[in-house]
């Protein structure tokens, strides 16, 4: 896998909010979902996700999703869970990619 110079890939970096901010929003959750989830506020998820885009370097939800991906901060995710997404593998990325959801 490559990596960009300056980023942190491995799980131990992020802290385990901003890990399970992850995980939810691939899931498909909007931001309130995930702050009801998490206990915190709508505003603290809106932060931690904007900050989380410009820690992966992502410019928006899709790429931060894609990106997440990409840097193996999904594993154990299976495409088809949640409720964004494809279920059928479809799509212009061959389904490897899901929108995450504001």
């Amino acid at each position: 896998m490559t990596t960009t110079p300056g980023i942190e890939t491995g799980r131990a970096q992020l802290e385990a909010s901003d890990q399970r901010i992850l995980h939810l929003l691939y899931r498909g959750l909007d931001d309130a979902s995930v702050a009801r989830h998490l206990g915190v506020g709508h505003r603290t998820v809106q932060r931690k996700v904007q900050r989380l885009m410009e820690r992966l370097q992502a410019n928006g939800r899709v790429a931060l999703g894609a990106r997440a991906q990409e840097l193996g901060l999904l594993d154990g995710e299976e495409a088809g869970a949640g409720g964004a997404g494809r279920s059928d593998g479809g799509g212009a990325t061959g389904g490897n990619s899901r929108a995450i959801r504001g």
